[in-house]
């Protein structure tokens, strides 16, 4: 038992050692470049499964073997670590900064909740629907984490507004003088006797599971109180509310490439390897994912609508009826929370004329349909980017006056003298996801290796013989591979491991590479089964209304309508978007290029039995 225990107790360090030794005979037995990349490839990715290391010291990994192998000098590796992708994050930052900073986020949250209704189906969808919006240009986790106390306080005022209004009816029927003594006697309470722990995230860029292990958690444990609900529906109801924000904050970060990091490491991933397409950029990639967003949302509201209070059609959609005293509290408590945040000041403008001007430069530079504002530009193609735009924008946040400072002089005369921008560079400090940045610098490292060792060569050439099946099975397999693999793994370390392995296959087997690559990457943040999954899942789980066999439960189902609207959109609207049936030009032809050879190597041998070269057999035949 004792040594069980130290086991145990470095369990992690024994790891890092058994995979470091386990996977040497690689390297040492074969001796080729494509070996010696495998054994780092291998390391790399058992590290950032188990979590055995930090992701972003895991990261690092590239940079210290890849030397010391010889697959590329450390002046290139290096390089890897910062590219286009670090300079849009960037921007983004800047702006989630002074939209949390000013609050500006709850004042959007509330007021579309204000717009959707109380009814407690209605109500859920407006949080969905503002929880989803928020995402698309936040993390998922600051998304997650600002919605939150909003929507506790909201069902803790719902509850109450119904205990005092059974109250007020049984002093009405009976004139009793202690009701609440009547309430307990009529009412069936439900404990949770478990300790409610609440979750205080630093924010930070990623959507993404990498922040579990970036970000400062502080739990405070009450292990003398238990959560009651009045009724199994309340409980069922915080389950309900819990969940909607979780999926929601993970949902609408498929919107846009900058909503979560998973599909800025694609996007960079899918650059760098084929600088030749111009296809993806802000506003196609909205323009694909949008309408599965929507979906998505959508089929997951009405499951778990389902799932814990049912489905009502008719009175979901009754039309004149009178509101109950449970709509009116919860409609009281989002007015009372909306009416604390004041008139929208100066700050809260400026932040979101700058957000609107960020969103409208993205959608324009290559809009597809027409000409954007990168034709201004025309003598240097290519050369602006989202992460240009980002950077303008961002740049405004530090220069743009916020508030003005004073001192008193020693006369007692206030004067100015400075003022302070909409953000400053300490404030960017915290928000500022460093050690995503690194994890993203680490992946670049790695696929650029695999490209150097001709890794990514042979995994295409071994892979090949899946040609002979169906494309969409390809699809529909990666999907599933994906969907399971994220739900142990980070997102970002997910997508960072397969995508190498994805797009040597699509190539392979002459399939466009976007028709493969596309639903695996956004099939990397259907992480909706466990509590430890991702960020949102971790922190609604926190509040101590769930259990894990209702995450299980849930997220089954979310993630198959999300693998399922994937697939649809795949195999429809996506296809005409990115010409998905047709191999393009910009990507390599290995496949046929490899069968070519072969045929060519036949030929030749064919020919050698006569001891004739081809050309010489040719000039004798005529």
């Amino acid at each position: 038992m004792k040594l069980l225990s130290y086991i145990l107790l470095y369990r992690r360090l024994l790891l890092v050692v058994l995979t470091v030794l386990g996977l040497l005979p690689l390297p040492l037995i074969l001796r080729q470049k494509e070996a010696e990349c495998a054994y780092t490839l291998f390391v790399v990715a058992v590290f950032w499964l188990t979590e055995a290391l930090p992701l972003s010291v895991t990261a690092l990994l590239p940079g210290l073997m890849f030397p010391l192998f010889g697959i590329m000098s450390s002046t290139k590796v290096a390089s890897a670590y910062f590219k286009d992708f670090h300079l849009l994050l960037i921007g983004v930052i800047c702006l989630a900064t002074s939209i949390e900073k000013w609050n500006l986020h709850k004042r959007i949250a509330l007021r579309m909740v204000m717009m959707v209704g109380v009814n407690p189906a209605w109500l859920t969808l407006g949080f969905m629907s503002s929880t989803a919006f928020l995402s698309m240009w936040l993390s998922n986790t600051s998304t997650a984490a600002m919605v939150m106390p909003i929507v506790e306080a909201v069902a803790q005022q719902i509850i109450s507004a119904e205990a005092e209004a059974e109250a007020t009816q049984m002093t009405n029927f009976q004139g009793a003088s202690n009701p609440g003594l009547e309430i307990d006697e009529t009412a069936i309470v439900y404990e949770i006797n478990e300790s409610k722990e609440k979750t205080k995230s630093v924010p930070g860029y990623s959507n993404d599971d990498a922040e579990k292990n970036s970000s400062k958690t502080e739990v405070e444990k009450n292990s003398g109180t238990g959560t009651k609900y009045r009724t199994k529906k309340d409980h069922m109801m915080c389950k309900l509310m819990c969940l909607c924000i979780a999926y929601s904050s993970t949902i609408g970060g498929l919107t846009t490439i900058t909503g979560t990091s998973t599909n800025l490491i694609f996007a960079e991933h899918f650059n760098v390897r084929y600088p030749g397409c111009h296809c993806l950029n802000f506003g196609s990639w909205f323009v694909f994912s949008f309408p599965a967003a929507i979906i998505i949302l959508l089929l997951t509201w009405v499951w778990l609508q389902w799932l814990f209070l049912g489905f009502n059609f008719k009175e979901m959609f009754k039309c004149g009826k009178t509101r109950t005293a449970k709509e009116k509290a919860c409609a009281n408590v989002i007015k009372e929370e909306y009416q604390k945040l004041g008139p929208m000041r100066y700050q809260e403008i400026v932040t979101l004329v700058l957000f609107i001007i960020m969103a409208l430069l993205w959608f324009t530079r290559e809009p597809g349909f027409i000409s954007g504002w990168s034709v201004l530009f025309s003598q240097y193609p290519g050369y602006a980017t989202d992460s240009t735009v980002a950077l303008l924008v961002g740049l405004l946040f530090f220069l743009i006056p916020a508030k003005i400072l004073t001192k008193t002089t020693p006369t007692g005369k206030i004067v100015a003298f400075d003022y302070s921008p909409l953000i400053t560079w300490k404030e960017f400090q915290t928000f500022m996801p460093w050690d995503i940045a690194i994890l993203v610098g680490g992946g670049f490292a790695l696929a650029d290796g695999c490209e150097a060792s001709g890794l990514s060569k042979w995994i295409g050439d071994k892979l090949s013989p899946l040609g002979s099946l169906p494309v969409w099975l390809i699809i529909l397999i990666s999907s599933l591979i994906v969907t399971s693999l994220t739900e142990v793994a980070s997102n970002p370390a997910t997508i960072t491991i397969l995508f190498p392995i994805l797009a040597p296959l699509s190539e392979a087997i002459h399939v466009n590479p976007l028709y493969i690559l596309l639903p695996a990457t956004l099939c990397t943040s259907f992480a909706f089964l466990l509590p430890v999954a991702n960020p949102p899942n971790a922190i609604v789980f926190s509040y101590g209304h769930l259990t894990v066999v209702d995450m299980v439960k849930a997220g089954l189902g979310v993630n198959i309508v999300g693998v399922a609207v994937v697939m649809l959109g795949i195999s429809t609207w996506m296809v005409p978007m990115f010409d998905l049936y047709t191999y393009p030009s910009w990507a390599p032809i290995i496949g046929y290029t490899l069968i070519m050879i072969h045929n060519i190597d036949y030929i030749s041998t064919f020919f050698s039995s006569f001891s004739l070269s081809p050309l010489n057999y040719m000039m004798d035949t005529f």
